[in-house]
């Protein structure tokens, strides 16, 4: 995967940037996919659902309407995306299990950590528009992230 300064400075105005305020705590830094998209908030029962299929080198984005009350993914749903092909992961919401997620070979990335499970009672959207970090994420489009940030783009990025 290219960096993604280079993608931007190639790509100009067809990339977005994702504003800072995610963190990296998967064990793969760098990663890039199309994207699958969730909503939810506070339940992962969606979450753990979409990680039991095919990832197929996918990016699973979650809008957990940006709350730290609860852990959307832990160690166990962190391995079950590695085992199924996913890519990477990007919650706009918290992980807990964080040393556990650090061994993973996926790109996990969240708000933050919280040590308290989620609710499972299924509630949620899947492959919706999502929006989060000043960006509008659509199922189907490309993300790309790295140490320099988290970019969305129509077009292929990896």
């Amino acid at each position: 995967m290219k960096p993604t300064a280079d993608l931007c400075d190639e790509l100009g105005d067809e990339v977005r940037v994702l504003e800072p305020g995610l963190r990296s705590y998967g064990g793969v830094t760098s990663f890039a996919g199309p994207v699958t998209t969730l909503r939810v908030f506070e339940d992962n029962a969606l979450v753990r659902a979409t990680l039991e299929t095919p990832g197929a080198g996918r990016v699973l984005v979650v809008d957990g309407a940006g709350s730290v009350r609860s852990a959307l993914v832990g160690g166990l749903l962190g391995q079950l995306a590695e085992q199924n092909g996913w890519a990477g992961l990007v919650l706009w919401g918290a992980v807990r299990d964080a040393a556990e997620l650090a061994t993973c070979r996926i790109g996990i990335w969240a708000r933050a950590t919280s040590p308290r499970k989620s609710a499972r009672a299924g509630t949620g959207a899947r492959d919706v528009p999502v929006g989060f970090g000043g960006v509008t994420i659509t199922p189907g489009e490309w993300m790309a992230a790295d140490a320099d940030g988290i970019i969305v783009s129509s077009r292929r990025l990896a």
